[in-house]
C-alpha cells in the first residue's frame, strides 16, 4: 500500500464514479473528465515551492467533483445495488474532516489506522496491530488484531484467547519490545510456553 494522500483517494473515487456509472448505464449531467485530467497533472507538482497554491486548489476542487459525481451515483442508483455501500464509504471519504475521529486511509481497507513508529526514517505505518501467540517450534495457537491499544494492555486478551482456544494456561516467556512494560513478561527465548 502507497503513501495514502488524499488525492491519490480522490482519483480513485473519481474513477471509480465512472466505472460504475459505465457498468449501471447511468448518464451523469458532468463527467468532467477533461477538467480531472488537467487537475491531475497540476497535482503532479505537489513538492514544488512554486505550485503550492495551486496543488491546494486543484485538491479542493478534486474533492468537489468527487463529491458531486459520488451524490449523483446515489441518487440514481436502486437501494438494492452491489455499489451503493461502498459509494457510500467514499462519500464518508469526501465529506470527511481531517480531525473527525476516524479518518478512511484506504478505501478497500477501510479499517486501517496510521500507527506513529517513532523512527526517523519511516515515522508512520499503516495497518492494525496484530497480536500472535505460537509455541517454540513455530506452530501458531492464537491470533488477534487490536484497534487503538497499547501493546502492554494486549497481552491479557492474547493469553485468555490461547487459552480458550489452547485449552491451557499459557505464560509468555518471550515478546517484542511492546510488550516489556507488560507484568509476566520475560525476555528467554526458545523456552516452551
Amino acid at each position: 500500500m502507497t503513501f495514502p494522500t488524499d488525492s491519490k483517494l480522490l482519483n480513485k473515487i473519481i474513477d471509480y464514479c465512472h466505472k460504475v456509472a459505465k457498468a449501471e448505464r447511468i448518464k451523469v449531467r458532468q463527467s468532467y473528465a477533461r477538467e480531472v485530467q488537467g487537475l491531475k497533472q497540476t497535482q503532479r507538482f505537489r513538492g514544488k515551492s512554486h505550485s503550492k497554491k495551486k496543488v491546494a486548489k486543484a485538491d479542493r476542487r478534486m474533492r468537489t467533483i468527487a463529491g458531486r459525481l459520488v451524490r449523483e451515483l446515489l441518487r440514481e442508483l436502486s437501494s438494492n445495488s452491489k455499489c451503493r455501500e461502498h459509494l457510500e464509504l467514499c462519500l464518508s471519504f469526501v465529506n470527511g474532516e481531517l480531525l473527525d475521529g476516524h479518518k478512511i486511509y484506504s478505501l478497500h481497507e477501510p479499517d486501517v489506522l496510521c500507527i506513529c513508529k517513532g523512527k526517523e526514517h519511516k515515522k508512520y505505518e499503516f495497518g492494525n496491530k496484530v497480536s500472535i501467540v505460537r509455541l517454540w517450534n513455530g506452530i501458531i495457537i492464537g491470533a488477534m488484531s487490536f484497534r487503538n491499544e497499547y501493546d502492554g494492555h494486549t497481552i491479557d486478551m492474547a493469553k485468555e484467547q490461547t487459552h480458550r482456544l489452547y485449552g491451557r494456561t499459557i505464560r509468555i516467556l518471550a515478546g517484542d519490545r511492546g510488550y516489556r512494560g507488560a507484568e509476566n513478561v520475560r525476555r528467554h527465548e526458545g523456552h516452551d510456553t
